[in-house]
């Protein structure tokens, strides 16, 4: 049977966040009571993901048990929540990978629920969410959110609960350890020389975010608050970081000589291989953006994620105002992208049960016809491959990397050839369902190639396994010609995406 609609939260019910970092594993489990998430357990594991890169886009297969092995604790602790209460999110060293699928496929049979791979800039919306309702702003005061990852930082400026301004860099504790202390050594030179290249990379929108100003700097990862704890033990401040404890750790871990050998105050073990790595990035993230203090927060992007989770339950789904704001930037014949979307969900409602579709499917259908039609702002011909290159490329808030390649996959294959290449980048657990609203997109476009404002007769579909039975009325379709034309072609075309459809008339 198809998924069903998940029931609105009640009293009691769990959620869980999973984040993949390129560092530490983290599990955050939640109940949901009085509106309000309460949270009921935290589990972290290091798993140093990032540690297995080799730089042209492979996975050492040694680091691969350990993840699995973490992924599978967290799965038997969530394994009774519905799979709509649990979000999995991977970050940046999966980004990185050349095939994602390698890993992706055994980390979800591992840890028994879909994993979502997003782009940096969601990624930096999700932990600004995060920061945000563990520590709620003052009304009109803005704030900036940085967060070290294990392979990449993101900082954020956001305002109440938004975030207005987010960048993700290429530069993380381990990442950023391995880039310039390779060999284990430090000494002053490299530091001032790495430094300087890092505090470049910044420079691309320092003076952005200085015109926009805040009010106060938060940290949010294990990095930042390591680094904070080094701080408090040398007495050098109280909760927070400043400048000048920053340059008194940095002196301090100038005198030794190798990573092995630095012993500060209040850093552990777990910690010291990739110490150096992370307050690097933090002091050249100072120096460039003028960073005077800079607390801590306790929550980041697994709290943003279950956040998230609990406002798309409210109908408060970021993906919806994203999708309205791509319509309105590439200016969409909104009235046409409304009829596209009626015809779609008419036949998606009829092929839902022997298709054995879910409600994932209807959203992503239904997002897919109101931007069908993006890609003519760049050109009509073509404009379906236009369309998908910037549904692919754009950065879109409340989206993750693997739902914007199955949209591009459906803007893609609404028309002409199949492109089986589209779907190469959809899991292998998604491809069936996400063809099969692709051919329902299809017929929903072809209906209204016209552009026709005349509402369409009732359209009738059964589908069975491979085969779809379109049911139109005869004097309608004898009255639309290229219509009628357009479908024959169709049948052709369809067994390109291993289906057959048959035309009857009633």
């Amino acid at each position: 049977m198809p998924t069903e609609a998940t029931p609105p939260l009640k009293d009691g019910d769990m959620l869980a966040a999973v984040d993949l970092g390129s560092n530490s594993f983290h599990m955050v489990v939640a109940r949901y009571l009085l509106g309000q998430l309460r949270i009921v357990d935290r589990i972290k594991e290091t798993v140093r993901l990032a540690e297995g890169l080799d730089g042209q886009g492979g996975l050492d297969p040694s680091v691969m048990p350990r993840a699995l092995d973490c992924l599978a604790r967290f799965g038997q602790r969530i394994r009774t929540l519905p799979a709509p209460r649990v979000r999995a999110i991977a970050t940046n060293t999966v980004r990185q990978l050349a095939n994602p699928q390698s890993f992706l496929m055994p980390a979800e049979t591992a840890l028994g629920h879909g994993i979502e791979v997003v782009a940096g800039r969601e990624e930096a919306r999700l932990i600004y969410l995060g920061v945000a309702h563990g520590n709620p702003p003052e009304p009109g005061r803005s704030r900036l959110v940085m967060d070290i990852g294990g392979g990449s930082t993101e900082v954020i400026i956001g305002q109440g609960f938004e975030a207005v301004e987010r960048e993700s860099l290429q530069m993380g504790c381990i990442a950023t350890t391995r880039r310039f202390f390779g060999d284990g050594r430090i000494n002053r030179k490299r530091w001032k020389e790495a430094r300087t290249e890092l505090a470049a990379e910044f420079q691309q929108f320092a003076e952005t975010y200085r015109r926009r100003g805040w009010h106060e700097a938060m940290g949010s990862s294990g990095t930042i608050k390591a680094i904070c704890d080094v701080s408090v033990k040398m007495k050098l401040t109280k909760v927070s970081i400043t400048q000048d404890s920053l340059a008194a750790i940095r002196e301090k871990l100038l005198d030794f000589d190798t990573l092995e050998s630095i012993r500060l105050p209040g850093l552990s073990n777990e910690r010291r291989p990739i110490f150096a790595g992370g307050l690097l990035v933090l002091d050249a993230a100072f120096g460039a953006l003028g960073i005077e203090r800079m607390y801590v927060s306790d929550h980041a992007m697994r709290e943003g994620v279950l956040y998230d989770l609990l406002g798309r339950d409210r109908q408060e789904d970021p993906r919806d105002q994203s999708i309205r704001a791509l319509q309105a930037r590439y200016e969409v014949d909104t009235e046409q992208a409304a009829r596209v979307e009626a015809t779609a969900m008419s036949l998606f409602d009829q092929a839902e049960l022997p298709w054995r579709l879910d409600l994932d499917n209807r959203r992503l259908l239904a997002w897919a016809a109101r931007i069908h039609e993006i890609g003519l702002v760049i050109a009509h011909s073509q404009y379906h491959q236009h369309g998908a290159y910037l549904v692919e490329n754009s950065d879109i808030a409340g989206f993750s990397r693997t739902e914007q390649q199955t949209l591009a996959a459906l803007v893609r294959n609404q028309r002409r050839n199949p492109n089986p290449a589209s779907f190469d980048k959809v899991p292998d657990r998604l491809v069936a369902n996400v063809q099969r609203c692709a051919l329902l997109l299809r017929l929903a476009v072809l209906m209204h190639r016209s552009h026709d404002r005349d509402p369409l007769p009732v359209v009738e579909l059964d589908v069975d396994g491979d085969e779809m039975l379109l049911r139109l009325p005869k004097r309608w379709l004898e009255g639309h010609p290229l219509t009628r034309l357009d479908l024959e072609t169709e049948r052709e075309l369809l067994p390109g995406y291993g289906h057959q459809l048959v035309l009857r008339t009633i």
